[in-house]
This record gives C-alpha cells, sequence and structure tokens, in this order.
C-alpha cells in the first residue's frame, strides 16, 4: 500500500483576523453613520440658526428704520445735515453769517528748534481757557481786554532740560493733551522756527490764557501769555462762536456742529451762505425701501433653506438633512401663523397692503412703488402695521428670538442631537473595548492554528520518510 504525503498551507492570520474585524466592527460602522447623519443634522441647524438671527436684525431693522428721517440742505457746499428719531417733517430756512473757529496764537521766532530755551531749570506751564472780553486787538495784540475763565479747570505741563526746546516743548503739550494743539512753522525769515498754539475747542468762550512759574524766565518770554496783561505770544486767530438763524432765528454756537437749532435735526457748518439756504426733513423712504428689501430677502432665504433642508427625495435623488424633521415643520407652522394674522390697531392689516406680499412659490417681493404711496399717504397706520405690539417686524423678531433663546425650537432640538451623538460615542467605545479583546483572542487562536498545523506537517514529514526508509530496505 502506498502511502502520500501532503503538506497543510499555514494561514495568513493577520489578513484572516482583519477579514473576521470587519464583520464584527459591522455594529461600529453602523453607529458612525448614524453619528455623521445627526452631526450633518446638527450643521443643518447650525445654518437655520444663522438665517433666523439674520431675519430678526431684518425685522428690528425694518421697524427702526421706519422712524427714520433724511434732513437735505439745498447747498451742501454750506452746511450738510443729519435727522434724528425726534425731528419733525418740514422745510427750514438757514442763514449762517459766521463760523465757530478755536483760538490760534504764534510765538517770536527762532534760529533752531532743537536749541535749549534757557537753563533748563523746571518751568511749569498752566493753560486756562475763557472769554476775552473788551479792549482792543491791534497786530494780533489785546490792549485793555480782560479774561474770564470758563471754570472748566487747568492743565499744566513741566518743561525742564529735557525738553527745554521747541521740539521739546511741542511734544510735551502734544503728549499731556491739555487741549491745545502745537505745531512748529518755519516763515523762512532769519529765525524762522516759530511754535504755534492753536485751541483743541473752538468758541469765543476757549481764548487761552497761559502762565508760568519757576525756571528762569525763558520760558515765560517765550510762551507767557494774558490777554489781559502780557502777551508774548500774537493771536494770529480769533476764538468766535458761530452765528446763524432758523427760521429768522438768532442762533450761536461755540463749535459749527449745531444740535437742537432744528428739533432733532444736528446741523454741521461747512461754509457761510450769501443768501439763506433751505433744509427739507422729510421720511427717508430710500433707507425704509432698503430696509424692507433686507426684510424680504432674510425672509426668503430662511425659507428657502427650510424648503430644501425637508424636502423628501424623488426619484432616486437624495432629500434634505432635514426631511421629515418636526421642529422644521413647527417653524413653518408658526412663521405661516404670524403672517396670516392681521395687524390690530389700524387701517392696514396685512402686508400685502404695503407692496409686501408671497408669491405662487411661496417667496415675498417687495413693490416699492406700493410703499412709498403707504408712507406718503398713511405713514401712522404704516408704522403700526409693522412696529405696533401686533405688528409683522415686531411678532416676527419675537418669533425669531424665541426659535433661537435656549429652550426654542433650534436649541431643543440641536440637544437632542447633539445627546444622540454622545449616546452613540459611548455605545462605539463600549463596542471598541470588545473589538480590541476579541481582535487580541482571534490572533491567539489562529496564531496556535498556525502552531498545530505547522506540527501536523512535521509530523507528516517524518511518518514518510518513515515508510519511505522500511519500505526502501524490504525490497
Amino acid at each position: 500500500m502506498a502511502i502520500t504525503s501532503s503538506t497543510t498551507t499555514a494561514l495568513d492570520v493577520p489578513t484572516l483576523v482583519s477579514q473576521l474585524m470587519a464583520v464584527e466592527r459591522r455594529p461600529i460602522d453602523t453607529l458612525n453613520t448614524q453619528i455623521t447623519s445627526y452631526q450633518t443634522k446638527i450643521s443643518s441647524f447650525g445654518t437655520l440658526s444663522g438665517l433666523v438671527s439674520g431675519f430678526q436684525s431684518a425685522s428690528q431693522n425694518l421697524s427702526n428704520t421706519l422712524q427714520k428721517l433724511a434732513a437735505t440742505p439745498s447747498d451742501p457746499g454750506v452746511f450738510s445735515a443729519a435727522a434724528g428719531s425726534t425731528a419733525v417733517p418740514g422745510t427750514y430756512s438757514v442763514n449762517v453769517s459766521r463760523l465757530a473757529q478755536p483760538q490760534s496764537l504764534v510765538a517770536t521766532g527762532q534760529t533752531s528748534s532743537t536749541a535749549a530755551i534757557g537753563n533748563g531749570t523746571a518751568t511749569t506751564v498752566t493753560f486756562d481757557f475763557g472769554a476775552i472780553s473788551g479792549g482792543t486787538l491791534t497786530n494780533g495784540v489785546y490792549s485793555g481786554a480782560a479774561f474770564t475763565s470758563n471754570g472748566n479747570g487747568t492743565a499744566s505741563i513741566t518743561i525742564d532740560s529735557t525738553n527745554n526746546t521747541l521740539e521739546g516743548i511741542r511734544d510735551a503739550i502734544n503728549t499731556a493733551a491739555v487741549g491745545v494743539t502745537a505745531t512748529i512753522v518755519n516763515d523762512g525769515s532769519g529765525t524762522p522756527y516759530r511754535l504755534a498754539l492753536t485751541a483743541s475747542s473752538s468758541g469765543a468762550g476757549n481764548s487761552m490764557k497761559i502762565t508760568t512759574s519757576g525756571g528762569d524766565g525763558s520760558i515765560d518770554s517765550l510762551l507767557g501769555y494774558d490777554p489781559a496783561g502780557t502777551q508774548h505770544l500774537t493771536q494770529t486767530l480769533a476764538a468766535q462762536n458761530a452765528d446763524l438763524t432758523v427760521n429768522g432765528i438768532a442762533i450761536t454756537s461755540a463749535s459749527n456742529t449745531v444740535s437742537e437749532a432744528i428739533q432733532g435735526v444736528t446741523l454741521t457748518l461747512t461754509n457761510t451762505t450769501a443768501a439763506p439756504a433751505s433744509l427739507s426733513v422729510a421720511r427717508d423712504t430710500t433707507a425704509i425701501n432698503t430696509a424692507a428689501s433686507g426684510f424680504v430677502d432674510a425672509y426668503n432665504a430662511l425659507a428657502s433653506q427650510i424648503k430644501s433642508r425637508s424636502a423628501y427625495g424623488t426619484n432616486g435623488s437624495a432629500g434634505g438633512a432635514l426631511a421629515g424633521d418636526g421642529t422644521l415643520r413647527a417653524m413653518q407652522d408658526q412663521l405661516r401663523g404670524i403672517f396670516n394674522t392681521p395687524a390690530s390697531g389700524g387701517t392696514l392689516t396685512s402686508l400685502a397692503e404695503v407692496g409686501i406680499a408671497f408669491q405662487k412659490d411661496g417667496s415675498l417681493s417687495l413693490d416699492s412703488s406700493k410703499l412709498n404711496n403707504a408712507i406718503t399717504t398713511n405713514f401712522s397706520d404704516v408704522t403700526n402695521l409693522f412696529s405696533s405690539s401686533t405688528g409683522f417686524t415686531t411678532r416676527l423678531a419675537a418669533w425669531a428670538k424665541s426659535t433661537l433663546d435656549p429652550g426654542g425650537l433650534i436649541d431643543t432640538r440641536t440637544q437632542s442631537l447633539n445627546q444622540y451623538v454622545q449616546d452613540r460615542n459611548d455605545e462605539i467605545d463600549r463596542l471598541e473595548n470588545q473589538m480590541t479583546a476579541l481582535q487580541k483572542r482571534y490572533t491567539t487562536e489562529y496564531t496556535n492554528l498556525n502552531l498545530l498545523l505547522s506540527r501536523m506537517n512535521s509530523t507528516s514529514t517524518y511518518l514518510t520518510q518513515q515508510l519511505a526508509s522500511s519500505n526502501s530496505q524490504n525490497k
């Protein structure tokens, strides 16, 4: 009888274990797929949250902009104007006879801007501000005038050996912010460098008085200035108020920015008038239309995303990430309820009456001419339609806030989805521990099986050799 020897091939343990583990890990793969789906939903709600926030802002902006007025001057080269919420529509006559200006002084010339002035002994320089009255002004110097402090306090700097040059004095004044701006001008003379001082505030009540104490007198000889006494600086511009009339009423202002000369309106004067200019204050229909357009766009962006993300797939196409999600249905129902509920308290009750209407596809559109006509003919009811307690922008902004707030629709759903993700991650962690132990067991079992097969192969080889030797001897 013949005995045939066969050798069993060793197992590829890593490949075999990898294939087995791929089967064992299918529950984990399923959980990871679920997590990806939940995270996609969370991301979608994040996008919707941003759109709801944008719609909230657009609603509030439209409500606020309804009260905005435009102030339009007949001659923008004379003044500009800004109207606040308390302004009253109308036309006003404005005549500007003088602009406000700050006082400017200039010191005597120096041969150098960097040479030391005096011996460097510390000198305190004090600035006071007030009104100059009486006397005469000749070539920039007052005679017989009086100075009355405005009582707003004084400010001081110290000049010593570290800064007793024109440049040092300039920098000390500017750094200290004492209400004066200092510059150095070069007049081209033999002593060209001159320190120029300009009060930071305009108006007749903000003229300068400069006194010194200490030092060797050199700084006082340069900067000392008392309109009612010794004046070492020369006035190049006198402090003065702006003078204007509004509808024939005389008005004086220390600044060229004039508030409340017209109720709720701020005028910025830039020139005097040769003849009275007019100012028209009216509803800012351009701004209102821009805000209304922003409201329509913000709603359409939100509604479009709600629609696309909640859509079911058809004809094999994928549906939206939130298809069938009850939160989106609730949002849609709530918005529909607000738009379908009329405003109360006025003759206008629906947005369509002011040109904001739904189209067949569910989007909003704006008819600007219809809105402008409503603003012109029935502004109080337009305001009521949008901004009253039952107004549309009031209710829609409140809806957006409640939807976004903690405990609102989006927050509640997002928290739920985050919990689903956490639960599945916990389950994956538990299964991963099992997979580690299982992979170790499979590796051990099949490695041992390989050892057994190796021994069997060795035994088979040995027996085959022995039988072959015995057969050879018997011959």
